[in-house]
């Protein structure tokens, strides 16, 4: 090709594609170079750069005005404080992304003779990595948190049907364990025969010590009635309400107490806290990436630790990879879009931008939102939900008691009045009060902190609170759905 050619193009790329998605040229000329090796040289001789001396550049940082860039696909009038939802990705992995999409479509049968096999396995390395795992083969890539719970669980479920467990087997987990995860135990352990044991999660709290006690008090009611506990299933960062759990604490008590299986559902782990597979020793551990570590949506991790039994996990969709591992069979599931799993590596690009990378990311969020936390806290003379060291990159914040969020049906009126009413879209939690307890506060609110969030987005939610209460509302006023 013509050096002159070459220019057109990739003058048709940068203002056709680039400025159609708005970000700056820097943001994405690392990607380029993987998707269009062809063009790569070219596109360091128009910076003046040998080739060799730019294929590892030193990161970035990353300035406001390049971050609303990247974000700038987001709702401009919506205070987005809700990021541990659904998450959030940049423009330039969703470039990367659409560029591996075009490849599949260009020539299908290529892509998935050559491509798809090699590029999972290069996700799973990133993977294994970050999380610092033993082997790549403990890694396999699933569509969410969800549907690694599901494979796990149906592992637990053949253990009845193989004669391993028996009748009235129980599992363990917390009182909050997020939905879907109750009904996988619902839908797989329970119908094949097993029980389950709930552990309350005190709220507000006041340390970690409050959840070790009630999670030790749990196993010791299993022992008492002679119960086997197969199945220790819980979160690193909770739902709702949030707070972080002292997870390497719990799976040693669960060690000493004898429980056959450890099961962490990280679906918030990943890019909010530390996650470390040797330090934290449980059997099996999954986060979405897509939630606090920028990758499009869906693409999440189910860690398996090497063992005998690890072989006989089978993922959900039967495939003609059918018994040649949980990592193998999760690459191919059928005809799918496996652009958001694919593009994975590309992450640590965007990352980088940052000072520190993901962990400096990290911790500024966490110091975010609990700043952020503790400015609502005191505009409406209220409390954070616990104390800051068990924050994420998420913390509860107490609403005013005028409110009267008084049932989970009030936190969904509520939530959607002010995404209506107010452009704010944030969590609404609420506390059932305990027997006895005078004037509780039932109404909490989750907000989280990400990169593209302004102080403006907090002031937002704080101001349309006080117009609410200024107004003497109440979420009882609000029509029936």
């Amino acid at each position: 090709m013509s050096h002159t050619k070459k220019h057109f193009i990739l003058n048709l790329i940068f203002s056709r594609e680039v400025s159609k998605l708005r970000f700056n040229v820097v943001t994405i000329f690392i990607p380029l170079g993987t998707l269009y090796p062809d063009f790569y040289p070219s596109i360091i001789a128009m910076n003046g750069t040998s080739a060799s001396a730019a294929v590892t550049p030193q990161p970035l940082l990353i300035t406001p005005a390049e971050v609303a860039s990247e974000f700038s696909h987001h709702h401009p009038s919506v205070a987005r404080i809700n990021n541990g939802g659904l998450g959030c990705c940049p423009s330039s992995l969703l470039f990367s992304q659409r560029q591996i999409q075009m490849q599949w479509l260009r020539q299908p049968d290529e892509f998935f003779f050559n491509q798809i096999q090699p590029g999972m396995l290069r996700s799973r390395n990133f993977i294994k990595d970050l999380i610092n795992a033993d082997h790549v083969d403990e890694v396999s890539i699933v569509d969410n948190a969800s549907t690694a719970v599901s494979i796990v669980l149906q592992h637990m479920a053949w253990g009845f049907a193989e004669g391993r467990f028996h009748p009235g087997d129980a599992t363990v987990m917390f009182h909050c364990a997020y939905g879907s995860v109750k009904k996988s135990v619902e839908a797989y352990f329970v119908r094949a025969g097993g029980s389950v044991i709930e552990v309350p999660l005190p709220f507000p709290l006041n340390s970690e010590d409050e959840i070790v006690q009630e999670f030790r008090q749990a196993l010791e009611k299993a022992k008492q009635s002679n119960r086997r506990v197969r199945l220790a299933i819980f979160d690193h960062v909770t739902c709702m309400p949030s707070v972080v759990i002292p997870v390497k604490e719990l799976v040693t008590i669960c060690r000493e107490a004898g429980v056959d299986h450890i099961f962490i559902d990280g679906a918030h782990g990943i890019g909010c806290v530390d996650v470390d597979m040797k330090q934290i020793g449980a059997d099996f551990y999954t986060s979405n990436l897509h939630k606090w570590m920028f990758c499009p949506p869906s693409a999440a991790f189910l860690y398996c630790r090497r063992s005998s039994e690890s072989s006989s996990l089978h993922h959900l969709v039967v495939t003609h990879e059918y018994g040649n591992g949980l990592a193998r069979e999760s690459t191919w599931i059928g005809t799918r879009d496996y652009s958001a799993q694919l593009v994975v590596p590309e992450v640590l690009e965007f990352v980088n931008r940052f000072e520190g990378g993901i962990d400096g990311i990290k911790r500024r969020n966490h110091d975010g939102v609990v700043e952020m936390g503790m400015m609502l806290a005191k505009a409406w003379g209220t409390h954070l939900g616990c104390p800051p060291h068990m924050c994420s990159s998420m913390v509860m914040v107490g609403l005013p008691a005028c409110l009267g969020v008084l049932s989970d049906e009030h936190t969904w009126k509520l939530r959607t009045y002010l995404r209506d009413k107010f452009g704010v879209e944030v969590s609404i939690y609420y506390r059932p009060p305990k027997d006895g307890e005078v004037g509780p506060l039932t109404g909490y609110t989750r907000i989280s902190y990400q990169v593209y969030n302004k102080v403006e987005d907090y002031y937002k939610f704080r101001d349309a609170i006080n117009q609410l209460v200024h107004d003497a509302f109440t979420c009882a006023s609000l029509p029936n759905s």
